[in-house]
């Protein structure tokens, strides 16, 4: 299981501290970069020595900041909140009192806030019993997979994962590992490669095959509108068409002159 998909099965605890370890491989990841150190290894940074656990910690501080920052910046499709809500949001968290956010606001009265943190907390307490309600469905449907034996034919009928920097999400993104399975294997070769003439309209079809495509990018690198040109073209005769639909759907982003493409994280 790779991090981006190990995202969405984080525990709370995890997506606070923004990484987690598995006991596999001894590796203590970023959530959000997918950087790795691994148990036992000492990790030297500007005359300090780190532990791994010290280390990872020190690197989502420095490289990414707060976690709190980014959560509250996933966006709208994941967090709910409004541009006005974000903004208050991270006004408590920075420890402002009542007072001092309705002069920095355009909020009529104290009472207007108090208001707004009562009903964050509603929302806080809403979410407890989702997560809660969530997780027993969860451990229900796997028990029952186990009962009929058949694990891997019960996985087929799990909803995949969605990329954490989709621009829009809705039904779209409803898909069955089945129905991936069986789009990988009518527009992808045993080579990996595509081998269709035309790009599909279907949206499921096409989130599906960006998806794949997607994971030819590296995380960490900054790449020129000719490397991904080369890229795509591995691929696809339809270098623009490609090229536009992931930075379109929430795989890449650019700079607004496209001299530079990234995967959006």
């Amino acid at each position: 299981m790779s991090y981006d998909e190990y995202f969405w099965k984080a525990s709370i605890l995890e997506l606070k501290q923004g990484y987690y370890y598995n006991n596999m491989n001894k590796k203590f990841t970023c959530l959000i970069c997918g950087k790795s150190f691994e148990s036992g290894v000492i990790y030297p940074a500007e005359n300090i020595l780190y532990t791994a656990k010290k280390a990872v910690e020190a690197h989502v501080t420095e490289t990414h900041g707060s976690m709190f920052d980014y959560l509250l910046n996933m966006g709208k499709v994941y967090t709910g909140l409004t541009e006005h809500q974000k903004e208050l949001m991270s006004m408590f968290y920075k420890g402002f009192t009542d007072k001092e956010v309705v002069e920095m606001t355009e909020a009529t009265n104290t009472s207007t806030i108090r208001n707004q943190r009562f009903a964050f907390r509603e929302k806080y307490k809403q979410a407890k019993i989702i997560v809660a309600m969530t997780e027993l469905l969860e451990e229900k449907r796997d028990s029952n997979r186990m009962d009929n034996l058949n694990v891997n034919e019960n996985k087929k009928d799990n909803l995949i994962d969605i990329h954490r920097t989709a621009t829009m999400i809705d039904d779209r993104y409803a898909i069955t590992q089945s129905e991936k399975d069986e789009v990988l294997k009518r527009y992808f070769n045993i080579d990996g490669q595509l081998i269709i003439k035309t790009f599909p309209a279907k949206e499921k079809n096409k989130i599906i095959i960006l998806q794949q495509l997607a994971k030819e990018f590296d995380q960490n690198k900054i790449y020129s509108e000719k490397e991904v040109n080369a890229i795509i073209k591995n691929y696809y005769d339809d270098i623009s068409t490609i090229r536009r639909y992931l930075v379109q759907y929430g795989f890449l982003d650019r700079k607004t002159n496209g001299e530079g493409y990234w995967v959006k994280q």
